[in-house]
């Protein structure tokens, strides 16, 4: 490698040379989502060992999770360079104060915890309370944001408050008490938490200047990717490796930092250039991962929010323009981004290219049973798939034996008083975000889907109610390892695909109502910019005038104004066929020709309450047919067609394969599939 430096470099764009090529000064790379910063990182540490400027051996790269960790060292030993760290933070924390803790305090670093639940809980009972399991989790999330911001709990009451930091059910005051016992417990039990090996290794160096000045000669060149991700003390700790050092190179993006809630702050990044006057700063602006079409819409969303990020340049070539289609209500939403992705996927694009993003699990549910009924598969990312949740497992089975004692109780009021007996309170939604909401989310959606049932299904019982959680349940998981990814905005970043469909942009949900104040609105804009830029190609946003049917009370986010003015108006019934139509204004009941709202409504064409017009024989047949199929491939008959698509079936009684077609729910996937035998026994 020594010999021939050069060739590190004949990959590189411009910017990207210039951040693998300068040594001597501290070095801010801002790089823009798709600018190909971990590859101008890595071929940075490359040419400098092959020229000299670095030693393999005293070279500290630095990462925030266990799997970019994974990335660094995987590329950096494709580079020839096998022995060159690649760490998270506390990983290389953790390796320095074990090995120098004896030497500078005479025992072993103290355990490190692995029940940190159970601490947190004897810690609570200590002071007589009795947070239940979601409190306990949104107390943990407040003992790590307190460490990691540098927040003593004496302190923590005014600035947790200030920050608007809230624990659902807890004053600041008590969360305040309650993380000086939780220290006092970890130090009667000898032991430290995840966060306290940071703490532990900036006391180290602090401390014992000779342990320092043995590190800070260890490790001479630091290097840090997603900067902007960096705490209070982890830069702190940063500071503290580094000394009187200044060979440094930092590499991130101010527009995706999205983890401010955990600690992170994009501020060391922005004023990099003050705190080292003589910096060089430079800039990536090259996006090798999107289209000119999605890159000018992240543009103007980026400009419009003022995320305080690079320009992007697309490298690649000519895509559609991103579309905003806004939709009459949730399930109307869910059912056209199913029908686009079977389409994408139809085009050629894979399953596994394709996602599906949202702002918070509890998004989900309409989603997943709209891939389900249309056929696609698909898999959850960050987090578990809706039915597997522990509340709402919890909410099916005290559903079961509510059915159990009374069938016939109407869907939604036997719902109702469950969750109620559960704790659940339409008015009592929590205030703040966390476990605590999440969960209330989550029982929030197995109420709507009850309200769902009992309007395309008039009469349902709770009996009902069950059967088609339980089915829904069934068919949770991905029908191959080929799916199509649902993930939060959490959870996509770092990622990309060919497809994406942004969801739920509108106000209320992105930005959440939740988010007040100026930094948590911009937070919420990052996020808005982290999932435009996850699309390669092929980007659609969509948002909803209400959760179901109902009089339009949504507005669309405010982060689509700036994209308004480039997006295509939402399509109508005379540009595109009568399946495609998704607002309310765009399709009306056959019978009495009033606007439809829900999905069920658009896929009879008709009221659930208007005089249906088919014949009941080859419904039955239709039905008949089903369920034999259903059984022969060992799935639930919805998988094959709901309930409504074959209503609707019967009703229009299409002649040919494209009449079939144009009922919303076939698709050509399973057109394909069971066409002929559905125009069989229609007699086509």
């Amino acid at each position: 490698m020594k010999d021939d430096p050069e060739r590190l470099l004949a990959g590189l764009d411009a910017e990207q040379r210039e951040a693998a090529t300068s040594f001597g000064t501290p070095v801010a790379v801002i790089a823009g989502a798709g600018t190909g910063k971990t590859r101008a990182l890595t071929h940075r540490i490359a040419y400098g060992v092959a020229t000299g400027a670095y030693r393999p051996q005293a070279v500290l790269a630095l990462t925030f999770t266990t799997r970019a960790a994974g990335e660094l060292r995987t590329r950096l030993r494709e580079l020839g360079l096998p022995g060159v760290q690649g760490r998270t933070f506390h990983s290389a924390a953790l390796r320095q104060a074990q090995y120098f803790w004896p030497r500078a305090y005479g025992t072993e670093l103290p355990g490190v915890s692995d029940d940190r639940v159970g601490i947190l809980a004897a810690a609570a009972r200590k002071l007589r309370l009795a947070p239940d399991s979601g409190q306990l989790r949104d107390l943990l999330t407040e003992v790590s944001w307190a460490k990691v911001s540098n927040v003593a709990a004496a302190d923590y009451p005014e600035l947790a408050t200030r920050a608007g930091r809230e624990v659902s059910g807890l004053d600041a005051a008590q969360v305040g008490r309650l993380l000086g016992v939780y220290e006092r417990v970890k130090a009667e039990r000898g032991v430290i938490d995840f966060d306290d090996i940071l703490l532990c290794t900036v006391a180290l160096l602090a401390e014992n200047a000779d342990v320092a000045e043995e590190v800070r000669a260890t490790y001479r060149h630091l290097l840090v990717d997603e900067y902007q991700d960096v705490s209070p003390l982890q830069q702190t700790l940063l500071e503290a490796w580094l000394g009187d050092g200044r060979d440094h190179c930092v590499v991130g993006d101010p527009a995706q930092t999205i983890h401010s809630f955990a600690g992170a702050s994009p501020v060391y990044l922005n004023t990099f250039a003050v705190r080292f006057p003589d910096a060089r700063l430079i800039r990536l602006v090259r996006d090798y991962r999107s289209t000119p079409q999605v890159v000018a819409l992240a543009n103007k969303v980026a400009a419009s929010t003022r995320l305080g990020t690079v320009q992007l340049q697309s490298q690649c070539d000519d895509g559609p323009e991103p579309r905003v289609v806004p939709c009459a209500d949730e399930l109307a939403e869910a059912t056209l981004v199913a029908r686009w992705l079977a389409e994408q996927h139809e085009a050629g694009v894979r399953w596994r290219d394709l996602a599906v993003l949202y702002r918070v699990h509890a998004q989900s549910p309409l989603f997943e049973a709209a891939l389900t009924d249309a056929g696609v598969p698909f898999v959850v990312r960050g987090g578990e798939g809706f039915y597997s949740r522990a509340e709402v497992r919890q909410a099916v089975a005290e559903l079961s034996r509510a059915a159990g004692r009374d069938a016939s109780v109407p869907a939604v009021d036997g719902c109702r008083a469950v969750l109620a007996r559960l704790g659940w309170s339409e008015q009592a939604a929590p205030s703040a975000q966390g476990r605590v909401r999440e969960r209330w989310e989550s029982l929030a959606a197995v109420l709507a889907l009850a309200e769902d049932l009992a309007a395309a299904r008039p009469g349902a019982d709770l009996a009902a109610l069950v059967a088609e959680l339980e089915q829904r349940a069934q068919a949770e998981h991905p029908l191959s390892a080929d799916g199509v990814t649902l993930s939060t905005l959490h959870a996509a970043k770092g990622l990309e695909w060919t497809a994406v469909a942004l969801v739920g942009v509108q106000e209320g949900t992105l930005p959440l109502s939740l988010a007040r104040g100026p930094e948590q609105l911009a937070e919420e804009a990052r996020l808005c910019y982290v999932g435009i830029t996850r699309a390669k190609s092929a980007l659609l946003i969509t948002w909803s005038r209400s959760r179901r049917g109902g009089a339009a009370i949504r507005q669309p986010s405010r982060f689509l104004d700036a994209a308004a003015p480039a997006s295509p108006a939402a399509p109508t019934p005379r540009r595109r066929p009568p399946r495609k139509v998704t607002t309310e204004q765009s399709a009306r009941c056959r019978v009495c020709g009033a606007s439809l709202t829900t999905g069920a409504e658009h896929k009879l064409g008709r009221h659930a309450d208007c005089p249906a017009s088919y014949d009941e024989a080859v419904y039955a047949a239709l039905v008949a047919w089903r369920t034999a199929v259903a059984k022969e491939r060992a799935i639930p008959g919805y998988c094959v067609f709901t309930d409504a698509t074959l209503m609707a079936i019967a009703e229009r009684a299409p002649a040919d394969p494209e009449g079939l077609l144009a009922i919303p729910g076939v698709g050509r996937m399973k057109l394909e599939q069971y066409g002929p035998a559905v125009l069989g026994i229609l007699g086509r």
